[in-house]
């Protein structure tokens, strides 16, 4: 089964230098990763792609790391960027599947009307010996994105606490589950360590293998297992709101749509002086 929004390299082959589709390069790295995005993308890129910041696309009025900009903000660095909601954009990465879905996610929401992932994200491409572009990088043509911000698709943290009393959809974090259970420290400093109360831990990890989405037959029984059924509405977390969106894709990708994304994520709620979080299984 293919996944819809997945474009694979072969596929993308035939996108290349027509001016109606963009790539964009949404690489960003936590600091353990020892990557360096921006230099990546200036030393070698796909043709044409433009490199998508999530740190400088993001609210200036908040200490909160990359949260989503207000749309006129994004319409006017979006349109910079030569993005067009009515045409198509082709997202990727470095390793394939880390923060190329906050961007499809992030395009989504300011109403991009058609985003692919690319699979396997560069690397892949690269060791393929697909078509590459070095040197600096071209300026694109401004365009106009014009956008249409899905509220109903992102969780504030009023919304959090009021879930946790309604106890109305299932709660995921994405973080790693030494973290979740409070046994690992947070690589932010100042954080507190722990979880949400009455949340559950999905590794985002645990539904990427090699760069790509796990077949869609262990997704369903993930979640299956974790009693998410298709219409059971769903609020992802994690860290800062970056692999909060790859189970937001992978829902999506098996039918769930009722999803909302904890934008805040940890970095928000395990503030010093933010709500009652749990440890282990409090």
């Amino acid at each position: 089964m293919a996944y819809e929004n997945f474009i694979t390299q072969r596929e993308t082959l035939d996108f290349l230098n027509k001016e109606n589709v963009s790539f964009v390069d949404g690489s960003w790295y936590l600091p353990a990763q020892k990557r360096d995005a921006k230099q990546e993308f200036k030393s070698a890129r796909i043709q044409g792609a433009v490199y998508f910041d999530i740190d400088l696309i993001a609210d200036p009025n908040t200490d909160l790391p990359h949260m989503l900009p207000h749309p006129d903000m994004f319409a006017e660095v979006a349109g910079m960027l030569g993005l067009a909601h009515d045409k198509p954009i082709i997202v990727y990465d470095g390793p394939g599947l880390f923060s190329a879905p906050r961007v499809w996610w992030t395009l989504k929401i300011m109403g991009a009307k058609n985003v692919k992932i690319l699979e396997g994200g560069f690397d892949a491409w690269k060791a393929e010996g697909l078509p590459i572009e070095k040197g600096d990088p071209r300026r694109p043509k401004q365009t106009i994105f014009q956008t249409h911000f899905l509220h109903d698709k992102v969780a504030s943290i009023s919304d959090v606490e009021n879930n946790i009393k309604s106890g109305r959809a299932t709660l995921l974090d994405a973080r790693p589950n030494a973290r979740f259970k409070g046994i690992a420290p947070e690589p932010r400093q100042g954080m507190r360590s722990g979880h949400i109360p009455k949340s559950s831990s999905l590794p985002s990890s645990d539904l990427v293998e090699n760069g790509k989405l796990i077949e869609v037959q262990k997704l369903n029984k993930i979640f299956h297992d974790l009693n998410i059924h298709p219409d059971t509405p769903v609020i992802t977390s994690c860290g800062s709101g970056v692999t909060a969106a790859i189970l937001a894709l992978a829902l999506n990708e098996t039918g769930r749509d009722n999803i909302k994304l904890f934008d805040g994520s940890w970095a928000q709620w395990g503030l010093p002086d933010g709500p009652e979080i749990s440890i282990n299984d409090e």
